[in-house]
């Protein structure tokens, strides 16, 4: 019982194999990673997943011949969701054990997202502090400006002079909502039990009141994800600004088409902290693309791809996503965008 969980609590794929070659042990990494349950794969010859990229009989039959451990670097695995997977795999013949094999795989892209993850949530981290320090420094001549132009107001002896007075009261209140906006949210979530699926279709309400008859929607949820903790008026925020951002991604679009999915994914790495089960929400949509000049800046404040856009919304959705311990991606091509959040299930 110790061992295997040990092996289940490996953020590597795990797989064991009789002398037949048939898949006995599996564990949570490696049924993520090849996008096959335990149930499917248990009972079956490893040799019925071989692929051109994945040669895994060939492996076993060079680890038998030459007695060692085998390792191969860079090979391909074929995702059923179409998205290959780089990985090197070692495969070692075992003498004293139950099993004949063990087959480990180590995901080249998930070593290069968690450092490209960890740069971003940084980056991210200093640009906030940046910013936090920036808003506080204009808020405090804001509230002298709008005091002076009240006091003044009073002391106007014609009542149309008031006017200009009253101009500028108004765009110093203007100006302190932009700056309270790049502040985000700024009270700590408040946390309870949550059904994504209910958040998410409470969204999906208030987005189609907005597009009217030319969104459509496809749902494909995966209803055995067990529930969450978390801020769900903060959470519902930061939805609702992702799908706004995909209706004016798609204004010149005869259809604005919206993907919402959700799985859950286990061993999956947030910064520094190794999670045993996250809940993923992708959502997608048929825009034109986010321009690649703009990805690496996708989530600053005050930087937008539209002329009249402020830039706020993906900021402040990413900030309540970090408030939970999770995170916010994005990955754009032409006539695809999806923004993928993952928020931890285990807390």
């Amino acid at each position: 019982m110790l061992q295997q969980d040990i092996i289940d609590n490996i953020s590597s794929g795990i797989i064991g194999l009789d002398a037949s070659h048939r898949v006995r042990l599996i564990n949570p990494a490696a049924e993520a990673l090849l996008q096959l349950s335990e149930a499917r794969l248990i009972g079956q010859k490893i040799s019925e997943l071989d692929t051109p990229d994945m040669p895994w009989s060939s492996s076993l039959e060079q680890a038998v011949s030459e007695g060692r451990a085998i390792v191969r670097r860079g090979l391909v695995l074929a995702m059923r969701d179409g998205k290959p997977v780089q990985a090197d795999m070692t495969l070692t013949p075992l003498t004293q054990s139950t099993l004949a094999f063990l087959i480990e795989l180590q995901p080249v892209d998930r070593l290069l997202r968690i450092s490209r993850e960890e740069n971003q949530l940084n980056a991210q981290e200093t640009t906030r502090h940046v910013v936090r320090g920036l808003a506080h420094e204009i808020k405090n001549p804001l509230g002298g400006i709008r005091g002076a132009a009240q006091l003044l107001e009073r002391e106007l002896p014609e009542g149309h002079l008031q006017e200009y007075t009253g101009i500028v009261i108004q765009e110093a209140d203007r100006l302190r909502n932009l700056v309270d906006r790049l502040l985000g949210p700024n009270t700590q979530p408040t946390i309870e039990t949550l059904n994504v699926h209910e958040i998410l279709e409470h969204v999906l309400q208030l987005i189609c009141v907005e597009a009217g008859k030319r969104l459509s929607l496809l749902r494909d949820y995966d209803p055995s994800l067990p529930e969450l903790q978390g801020d769900r008026g903060q959470l519902i925020q930061a939805l609702l600004n992702i799908l706004r951002n995909a209706l004016q991604a798609t204004e010149d679009l005869p259809r604005c088409e919206i993907t919402l999915r959700t799985r859950s994914q286990r061993q999956f790495t947030i910064g520094e902290k190794r999670h045993r089960l996250v809940c993923r929400i992708d959502i997608v949509d048929n825009g034109p693309g986010i321009p690649p000049e703009l990805q690496e800046t996708l989530f600053v404040p005050m930087i937008s791809g539209r002329a009249e856009g402020t830039g706020l919304g993906l900021s402040i959705s990413q900030s309540i996503v970090h408030r939970h311990g999770g995170l916010l991606t994005c990955e754009s091509r032409p006539g695809e965008t999806t923004f993928t959040l993952y928020l931890p299930m285990d807390n």
